[in-house]
């Protein structure tokens, strides 16, 4: 390999690195805002065009309807805490294993995240386990 061509490498893989940080700050974000049920940080995170999929509920919403769903969250998340570590990073999508602690119970979750930009343009989460033993 040309010193040209390693350098080029290096550079490229430098550039995947930061970027897979800055998606994971967003994803940071994500979780601090929906614990905080911040409505407005959760509609700056997600692109104007975000769809967000439930797929344990076959729910599928825009932006605007996941926005007023934080109604429904707020009641339902009240005490609730959630840890989240991500499993890998490739081209801009994220991929999270999440435990929702709730008072009552905990569920883990796998949610996916398109990240373009700083912004979230598709989510989708499932239900991994019950409980978070395996966290």
């Amino acid at each position: 390999m040309t010193l040209s061509r390693f350098f080029l490498a290096m550079g490229a893989a430098l550039l995947l690195a930061v970027s897979a940080r800055a998606d994971e700050a967003v994803i940071d974000r994500w979780y601090a805002a929906l614990l905080a049920v911040d409505r407005t940080a959760i509609s700056d995170l997600l692109s104007d065009d975000a769809r967000i999929r439930l797929d344990d509920l076959g729910i599928e919403q825009s932006k605007a309807e996941f926005v007023a769903s934080m109604d429904e969250w707020q009641t339902a998340g009240a005490g609730a805490t959630i840890r989240h570590k991500v499993e890998k990073t490739e081209a801009g999508v994220v991929t999270v294993i999440a435990c929702y602690d709730f008072p009552a119970n905990d569920i883990l979750m796998r949610e996916t995240f398109a990240i373009a930009g700083n912004a979230i343009t598709a989510s989708s989460q499932a239900a991994v386990a019950e409980n978070c033993d395996a966290y």
